[in-house]
């Protein structure tokens, strides 16, 4: 995993690359948060979605609420890009919409948006 920085507006995010999934639990999740407060001074995160484990998206396995919950806790943000179109869940659309309307969690669909979404 590396993580480049990157500032906006005055504000710094994480963004986090990698050839292998990044978060599969809610100690990953803790892990990048930490490394990215520690290496880039941010609690700010930008990854792709192919970084986040399946589950993540199914909310009834309770793992997006988990790990969503640790980072407002630590006082974390994470914006995840990738395509989402092809979810049928409507809990999961009613998710994506409150998050992207919200201050902390962002669903969306580029890393130029993710980017955009944490420095505003």
């Amino acid at each position: 995993m590396t993580m480049k920085k990157v500032e906006k507006n005055l504000v710094i995010c994480a963004v986090i690359e990698s050839d292998e999934m990044v978060l599969t639990d809610t100690q990953s999740a803790l892990d990048v948060l930490m490394r990215a407060k520690y290496e880039a001074d941010t609690n700010n995160i930008v990854m792709d979605k192919k970084l986040v484990n399946e589950d993540f998206f199914i909310l009834s396995t309770g793992l997006a609420g988990e790990i969503l919950q640790k980072y407002i806790n630590y006082g974390g943000r994470i914006a995840i890009y990738g395509d989402y179109s092809h979810y049928t869940s409507k809990p999961l659309k009613d998710f994506i919409y409150e998050s992207n309307n919200g201050k902390d969690v962002f669903l969306v669909s580029t890393k130029e948006e993710a980017i955009d979404m944490l420095t505003r």
